[in-house]
Protein backbone atom coordinates (compact mmCIF):
# COMPACT_ATOMS: atom_id res chain seq x y z
CA UNK A 1 0.00 0.00 0.00
CA UNK A 2 1.44 3.21 -0.88
CA UNK A 3 1.31 6.02 1.93
CA UNK A 4 1.56 9.18 1.52
CA UNK A 5 2.06 12.64 3.89
CA UNK A 6 0.64 15.29 1.43
CA UNK A 7 -0.35 15.55 -2.27
CA UNK A 8 -3.96 15.27 -2.80
CA UNK A 9 -6.33 17.18 -5.59
CA UNK A 10 -8.05 19.94 -4.37
CA UNK A 11 -5.50 20.59 -1.09
CA UNK A 12 -4.72 23.80 0.34
CA UNK A 13 -2.24 24.66 3.11
CA UNK A 14 -0.27 27.80 4.57
CA UNK A 15 2.69 27.21 6.21
CA UNK A 16 4.11 30.28 8.48
CA UNK A 17 7.64 31.09 8.36
CA UNK A 18 9.43 31.25 11.29
CA UNK A 19 10.53 34.61 11.14
CA UNK A 20 6.81 35.24 11.16
CA UNK A 21 6.34 32.75 14.24
CA UNK A 22 9.11 34.20 16.01
CA UNK A 23 6.73 37.39 15.94
CA UNK A 24 4.10 35.82 17.12
CA UNK A 25 5.44 33.96 19.37
CA UNK A 26 6.70 37.84 20.96
CA UNK A 27 3.32 39.58 20.07
CA UNK A 28 1.34 40.41 23.11
CA UNK A 29 -2.11 39.28 21.36
CA UNK A 30 -0.37 36.50 19.54
CA UNK A 31 1.90 34.91 22.35
CA UNK A 32 -1.04 32.60 23.97
CA UNK A 33 -2.12 31.15 20.93
CA UNK A 34 -1.02 31.04 17.20
CA UNK A 35 -0.99 29.10 13.93
CA UNK A 36 1.90 27.54 12.24
CA UNK A 37 0.39 25.52 10.04
CA UNK A 38 -2.95 25.27 8.86
CA UNK A 39 -5.30 23.49 5.86
CA UNK A 40 -7.52 21.14 4.09
CA UNK A 41 -7.29 17.76 2.51
CA UNK A 42 -10.01 16.17 0.63
CA UNK A 43 -10.28 12.62 -0.09
CA UNK A 44 -6.77 12.04 1.47
CA UNK A 45 -6.33 8.55 0.20
CA UNK A 46 -3.36 7.14 1.38
CA UNK A 47 -2.62 9.66 3.75
CA UNK A 48 -0.20 8.98 6.21
CA UNK A 49 1.74 10.64 8.82
CA UNK A 50 3.83 9.03 12.36
CA UNK A 51 5.89 10.85 14.25
CA UNK A 52 7.57 9.08 17.10
CA UNK A 53 8.90 11.80 18.90
CA UNK A 54 5.67 13.98 18.18
CA UNK A 55 5.02 17.34 16.70
CA UNK A 56 6.86 20.87 18.23
CA UNK A 57 3.25 22.15 17.87
CA UNK A 58 -0.34 21.06 19.10
CA UNK A 59 -2.40 19.66 15.76
CA UNK A 60 -5.88 19.96 15.41
CA UNK A 61 -7.66 17.32 12.97
CA UNK A 62 -11.68 18.09 11.98
CA UNK A 63 -12.99 15.41 9.83
CA UNK A 64 -15.53 16.47 7.53
CA UNK A 65 -16.21 13.47 5.86
CA UNK A 66 -14.37 9.74 5.65
CA UNK A 67 -13.18 8.41 8.06
CA UNK A 68 -9.27 7.78 9.69
CA UNK A 69 -7.60 6.59 12.63
CA UNK A 70 -5.12 8.55 14.79
CA UNK A 71 -2.69 6.69 17.58
CA UNK A 72 -1.60 8.74 20.42
CA UNK A 73 -0.64 7.06 23.83
CA UNK A 74 -0.71 3.28 22.83
CA UNK A 75 -4.71 3.79 21.94
CA UNK A 76 -6.60 4.03 18.38
CA UNK A 77 -9.34 6.76 18.13
CA UNK A 78 -11.45 6.36 15.20
CA UNK A 79 -11.87 9.50 13.77
CA UNK A 80 -15.21 9.95 11.39
CA UNK A 81 -17.52 12.60 10.30
CA UNK A 82 -17.92 15.66 12.04
CA UNK A 83 -15.13 15.11 14.95
CA UNK A 84 -12.35 16.33 15.74
CA UNK A 85 -9.15 15.30 17.63
CA UNK A 86 -6.20 17.68 19.26
CA UNK A 87 -2.96 15.90 19.27
CA UNK A 88 -0.72 17.63 22.26
CA UNK A 89 3.05 18.99 21.18
CA UNK A 90 6.03 16.50 21.66
CA UNK A 91 3.95 13.54 22.28
CA UNK A 92 4.60 10.46 19.73
CA UNK A 93 1.57 9.52 17.40
CA UNK A 94 0.27 8.62 14.43
CA UNK A 95 -2.87 9.26 12.03
CA UNK A 96 -3.72 7.83 8.65
CA UNK A 97 -6.76 7.85 6.29
CA UNK A 98 -8.82 4.78 5.42
CA UNK A 99 -8.71 2.66 2.26
CA UNK A 100 -12.10 2.10 1.50
CA UNK A 101 -13.33 5.66 2.54
CA UNK A 102 -10.43 7.71 3.17
CA UNK A 103 -11.28 11.27 5.47
CA UNK A 104 -11.77 14.73 3.95
CA UNK A 105 -9.90 16.74 7.03
CA UNK A 106 -9.01 20.30 8.06
CA UNK A 107 -6.25 20.54 9.89
CA UNK A 108 -3.99 22.96 11.72
CA UNK A 109 -0.95 23.37 13.93
CA UNK A 110 -0.73 25.88 16.84
CA UNK A 111 1.59 26.46 19.49
CA UNK A 112 1.51 29.21 22.59
CA UNK A 113 2.55 30.15 26.01
CA UNK A 114 -1.25 29.38 27.56
CA UNK A 115 -2.24 25.81 27.09
CA UNK A 116 -5.26 26.16 29.93
CA UNK A 117 -7.91 26.98 26.86
CA UNK A 118 -7.18 23.35 25.25
CA UNK A 119 -5.61 21.03 27.24
CA UNK A 120 -8.53 19.35 28.79
CA UNK A 121 -9.97 18.61 25.44
CA UNK A 122 -7.01 17.42 23.91
CA UNK A 123 -6.00 13.89 23.33
CA UNK A 124 -9.64 12.51 22.92
CA UNK A 125 -12.50 12.60 20.16
CA UNK A 126 -14.30 15.83 19.81
CA UNK A 127 -18.24 15.62 18.81
CA UNK A 128 -18.75 18.94 16.46
CA UNK A 129 -22.07 17.59 14.75
CA UNK A 130 -24.07 20.94 16.72
CA UNK A 131 -26.27 23.04 15.34
CA UNK A 132 -23.34 25.75 14.83
CA UNK A 133 -21.01 23.38 13.07
CA UNK A 134 -21.43 26.00 10.20
CA UNK A 135 -20.06 28.45 12.52
CA UNK A 136 -16.83 26.80 13.44
CA UNK A 137 -15.88 25.88 10.09
CA UNK A 138 -16.31 29.89 8.95
CA UNK A 139 -14.05 30.62 12.21
CA UNK A 140 -11.43 28.08 10.21
CA UNK A 141 -12.43 29.77 7.00
CA UNK A 142 -11.64 33.47 8.50
CA UNK A 143 -8.45 32.14 9.96
CA UNK A 144 -6.93 30.54 6.94
CA UNK A 145 -8.21 33.36 4.14
CA UNK A 146 -6.38 36.03 7.00
CA UNK A 147 -3.53 34.24 6.56
CA UNK A 148 -3.86 33.76 2.97
CA UNK A 149 -3.81 37.50 2.48
CA UNK A 150 -0.78 38.02 3.94
CA UNK A 151 1.51 37.84 7.24
CA UNK A 152 0.84 41.57 8.29
CA UNK A 153 0.22 42.05 12.48
CA UNK A 154 -3.32 42.61 12.13
CA UNK A 155 -3.66 39.50 10.03
CA UNK A 156 -2.01 37.03 12.02
CA UNK A 157 -3.46 38.78 15.60
CA UNK A 158 -6.98 38.59 14.08
CA UNK A 159 -6.20 35.20 13.45
CA UNK A 160 -4.94 34.23 16.73
CA UNK A 161 -8.25 35.54 18.65
CA UNK A 162 -10.25 33.37 15.89
CA UNK A 163 -8.29 29.99 16.74
CA UNK A 164 -9.05 31.05 20.55
CA UNK A 165 -12.41 31.51 19.56
CA UNK A 166 -12.52 28.07 18.00
CA UNK A 167 -10.70 26.31 20.53
CA UNK A 168 -13.18 28.11 23.14
CA UNK A 169 -16.31 27.15 21.05
CA UNK A 170 -14.93 23.55 22.17
CA UNK A 171 -14.60 23.59 25.36
CA UNK A 172 -17.30 25.75 26.22
CA UNK A 173 -20.14 24.23 23.78
CA UNK A 174 -22.93 24.76 26.00
CA UNK A 175 -22.53 28.37 26.03
CA UNK A 176 -21.20 28.57 22.42
CA UNK A 177 -25.02 26.80 21.60
CA UNK A 178 -26.72 29.50 23.68
CA UNK A 179 -26.13 32.35 20.99
CA UNK A 180 -26.03 32.51 16.85
CA UNK A 181 -24.88 35.28 15.58
CA UNK A 182 -26.08 36.80 12.42
CA UNK A 183 -24.30 35.70 9.21
CA UNK A 184 -24.48 39.41 7.62
CA UNK A 185 -21.08 40.82 6.70
CA UNK A 186 -20.45 44.15 5.17
CA UNK A 187 -17.09 43.50 2.33
CA UNK A 188 -15.86 47.25 2.26
CA UNK A 189 -13.28 48.28 -0.05
CA UNK A 190 -9.68 47.00 1.57
CA UNK A 191 -11.27 43.49 1.52
CA UNK A 192 -12.88 44.13 -1.86
CA UNK A 193 -9.01 45.00 -3.03
CA UNK A 194 -7.62 42.41 -1.95
CA UNK A 195 -9.93 39.99 -3.51
CA UNK A 196 -9.27 41.37 -6.73
CA UNK A 197 -5.60 41.17 -6.42
CA UNK A 198 -6.08 37.79 -5.36
CA UNK A 199 -7.82 36.81 -8.19
CA UNK A 200 -4.95 38.85 -10.55
CA UNK A 201 -1.81 37.01 -8.99
CA UNK A 202 -0.96 35.74 -11.96
CA UNK A 203 -1.07 39.30 -14.41
CA UNK A 204 0.34 42.48 -14.60
CA UNK A 205 -2.05 45.01 -12.77
CA UNK A 206 -1.48 48.46 -11.93
CA UNK A 207 -2.39 51.18 -8.64
CA UNK A 208 -5.05 52.37 -10.80
CA UNK A 209 -6.68 49.29 -11.97
CA UNK A 210 -7.21 48.59 -8.49
CA UNK A 211 -8.57 51.63 -7.28
CA UNK A 212 -10.70 51.35 -10.70
CA UNK A 213 -12.02 48.30 -9.15
CA UNK A 214 -13.20 50.12 -6.46
CA UNK A 215 -14.38 52.96 -7.17
CA UNK A 216 -12.04 55.30 -5.98
CA UNK A 217 -8.57 57.12 -6.84
CA UNK A 218 -5.66 56.02 -6.76
CA UNK A 219 -4.50 58.74 -5.00
CA UNK A 220 -7.34 58.23 -2.24
CA UNK A 221 -7.25 54.18 -2.61
CA UNK A 222 -3.89 54.46 -1.68
CA UNK A 223 -4.07 56.62 0.90
CA UNK A 224 -6.76 54.63 2.54
CA UNK A 225 -5.28 51.22 1.76
CA UNK A 226 -2.05 52.56 3.70
CA UNK A 227 -3.80 53.96 6.57
CA UNK A 228 -5.73 50.59 7.34
CA UNK A 229 -3.25 47.99 6.27
CA UNK A 230 0.38 49.61 7.32
CA UNK A 231 1.39 48.79 3.60
CA UNK A 232 1.01 50.73 0.42
CA UNK A 233 -1.25 48.15 -2.18
CA UNK A 234 1.12 47.53 -4.80
CA UNK A 235 3.73 46.17 -1.97
CA UNK A 236 0.80 44.06 -0.16
CA UNK A 237 -0.13 42.74 -4.20
CA UNK A 238 3.68 41.56 -4.27
CA UNK A 239 3.53 40.09 -0.86
CA UNK A 240 0.28 37.67 -1.96
CA UNK A 241 2.16 37.03 -5.15
CA UNK A 242 5.08 35.55 -2.95
CA UNK A 243 2.31 33.70 -0.63
CA UNK A 244 1.07 32.28 -4.15
CA UNK A 245 4.76 31.51 -5.18
CA UNK A 246 4.97 29.64 -1.50
CA UNK A 247 2.57 26.97 -2.01
CA UNK A 248 3.49 26.57 -6.15
CA UNK A 249 6.45 25.43 -4.73
CA UNK A 250 5.53 23.76 -1.67
CA UNK A 251 2.41 21.55 -3.67
CA UNK A 252 3.63 21.67 -7.85
CA UNK A 253 5.78 20.21 -10.20
CA UNK A 254 6.23 23.59 -11.74
CA UNK A 255 9.73 24.27 -11.79
CA UNK A 256 11.09 27.81 -10.49
CA UNK A 257 11.61 29.64 -13.59
CA UNK A 258 8.10 28.10 -14.20
CA UNK A 259 6.33 29.83 -11.56
CA UNK A 260 8.12 32.56 -11.94
CA UNK A 261 6.52 33.13 -15.44
CA UNK A 262 3.50 31.79 -14.13
CA UNK A 263 2.99 34.80 -11.61
CA UNK A 264 4.24 38.02 -14.00
CA UNK A 265 7.93 37.95 -12.78
CA UNK A 266 10.20 39.44 -15.78
CA UNK A 267 13.27 36.57 -15.43
CA UNK A 268 13.89 33.58 -12.64
CA UNK A 269 16.65 36.24 -10.63
CA UNK A 270 13.77 38.88 -10.40
CA UNK A 271 11.60 36.21 -8.58
CA UNK A 272 14.25 35.09 -6.56
CA UNK A 273 15.51 37.88 -5.41
CA UNK A 274 12.02 39.75 -4.49
CA UNK A 275 11.30 36.18 -2.80
CA UNK A 276 14.47 35.87 -0.52
CA UNK A 277 13.89 40.05 0.37
CA UNK A 278 10.21 38.66 1.83
CA UNK A 279 10.97 34.79 3.10
CA UNK A 280 14.71 35.54 3.92
CA UNK A 281 15.09 31.62 2.01
CA UNK A 282 15.76 31.03 -1.82
CA UNK A 283 12.95 29.66 -3.40
CA UNK A 284 15.09 25.79 -3.58
CA UNK A 285 15.33 26.35 -0.09
CA UNK A 286 11.57 26.85 0.58
CA UNK A 287 10.78 23.85 -1.31
CA UNK A 288 13.07 21.80 0.50
CA UNK A 289 12.16 22.98 3.87
CA UNK A 290 8.37 22.85 3.42
CA UNK A 291 7.72 20.24 0.82
CA UNK A 292 6.51 18.03 3.31
CA UNK A 293 4.35 19.64 6.73
CA UNK A 294 1.58 18.23 7.71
Amino acid sequence: MDQIADGFKGERAIVVPYSVRNFQAENELTKNVFITHIGYYPNAKYHFRKRSKGALENILIYCENGKGFITFEDEQFSLTKDQAFIIPAHKAHSYEAEISKPWSIYWLHFKGINTSLHNTISGKIINMNDARLSDRLNLFEEIYQNLEMGFYPDNLEYSSICLQHFLASIKYTDQFLKIRTADAEVLDVIPMSIIYMKNNLTNKITLHEIAQHTGYSSSYFGALFLERTSCTPMDYYNQLKIQKSCSLLQFSTMKIKEIAYHLGYYDPFHFSKTFRLVMEISPREYRLRYKSQM
